[in-house]
């Protein structure tokens, strides 16, 4: 009979489905839906937190960078940035482009945003300084027409390596999808430090590189930090470029701690 019980024993510990890892419990919820609380803001000439022309706001649970109250752009170059430094971590966004760009602003910025990774803070950056010294992950919307690749890279003041050449190209396109209109698209991703970075789009990885380090010619003069040096963490920050722009997930898995 002790055979018979341990054997059914047995069959149902089986059956009883196993705990998964909670990570989503895990993730960190940078945006919180609500407000720009944890968020420092910084415009090209003007002052740190002023927020120039309500561009950034919270609405319906939406951060967004919003162009309504402007006549035309002015080159005013903004970012709005997480206050706290990361290194090792997985980064979700789930953005789209909306409406029409700003009259008077560049070409090349029409749905054009981006996420600043490893990213000097807000406050050290100069009253004048369009864009901070970052390794930048480029959000691109397609313009109804033609082939448009999203989570580009792009390097202020910084370069990287692929294929172990160091590549000095301020920008460099991906192998991800054209997605034209307004739809959500969701990128992750995922940075270990100074050693490597894969982009994500939709679940599939489109671009990978290594060795983000200070470089380039558009290292602002005073920079503390010498060219060559690895880059190994910094801040997180989100464009104003002057199209309308949506985030409605900016989560973080802090893999330092795994």
């Amino acid at each position: 009979m002790k055979a018979k019980y341990l054997f059914l024993f047995l069959v149902l510990a089986s059956c009883k489905p196993k705990q998964q890892p909670a990570e989503d419990a895990q993730w960190i919820q940078l945006f919180n839906g609500e407000d720009l609380t944890g968020w420092d803001i910084k415009f090209s000439g003007h002052e740190l937190n002023d927020n120039y022309k309500n561009t950034f706001r919270v609405e319906n649970g939406i951060l967004k960078a919003c162009y309504d109250e402007y006549e035309n752009f002015d080159n005013k170059f903004g970012h709005i940035f997480f206050k706290e430094k990361f290194s090792h971590y997985k980064l979700r966004v789930e953005y789209r482009f909306v409406g029409e760009q700003v009259p008077d602003a560049p070409g090349w910025a029409i749905r054009n945003n981006g996420a600043m990774l490893h990213s000097q803070s807000a406050e050290s950056m100069g009253i004048g300084q369009d864009f901070p010294v970052s390794i930048e992950v480029q959000f691109l919307g397609g313009t109804g027409e033609g082939e448009r690749t999203t989570a580009n890279l792009c390097t202020p003041g910084t370069n990287v390596v692929m294929d172990g050449k160091l590549i000095t190209q301020h920008c460099n396109g991906s192998s991800s999808k054209t997605y034209h209109g307004d739809q959500w698209v969701t990128v992750e991703i995922i940075v270990h430090g100074d050693s490597i970075i894969h982009h994500v789009v939709e679940g599939d990885t489109v671009l990978t590189y290594t060795k983000p380090q200070i470089g380039g010619d558009d290292i602002p003069e005073g920079f503390p930090l010498t060219e060559g040096t690895p880059l190994t963490e910094g801040y997180i920050a989100f464009q104003a470029e002057s199209h309308p722009a949506e985030f409605r997930v900016i989560e973080l898995l802090d893999l330092s701690k795994k």
